[in-house]
């Protein structure tokens, strides 16, 4: 239980070519009936391509430990840098646009006008997302 084992698996369309060398040979197997000994032909057919791979092309392959066989659709790539740690989060943004002084209209294009959706050029700018004019913003009584 507390030993970690290493593996190398192939990553990216070397996976993908693996995976075609064994439907076309198991293909091949059942339509010719060579069960025994072709399946022992398609395993050595197998080992020889992914020494060659490992040979070749030695970013075919990435390092898992034991522990990630569960996740195996995710793809890493063992060359790539560790990601540093995830920074703490960080205290939640006040909006500080005053969305109550918007107009309901566009004085120009008539637009209806709504806070989430105009361009914010300052803290008491914006613009009409539909024509892009500069909304006056009313005045607080």
């Amino acid at each position: 239980m507390g030993k970690h084992k290493k593996e190398k698996e192939l990553t990216g369309p070397w996976r993908n070519l693996h995976g075609a060398v064994w439907m076309i040979g198991l293909a091949i197997l059942a339509w010719k009936g060579w069960w025994f000994p072709g399946i022992l032909v398609l395993v050595a057919i197998s080992m020889v391509i992914e020494a060659a791979l490992m040979a070749v092309v030695p970013g075919a392959y990435r390092t898992r430990s034991s522990d990630d066989a569960d996740d195996d659709h995710e793809e890493v790539d063992s060359r790539a840098a560790p990601t540093p740690a995830a920074a703490p989060a960080a205290a939640p943004v006040v909006d500080a646009h005053p969305y109550e002084l918007l107009p309901v209209t566009c004085p120009k294009c008539g637009g209806p006008v709504r806070g989430n959706e105009v361009k914010w050029t300052g803290l008491r700018s914006a613009d009409c997302p539909f024509c892009g004019a500069n909304l006056p913003l009313q005045r607080k009584d």
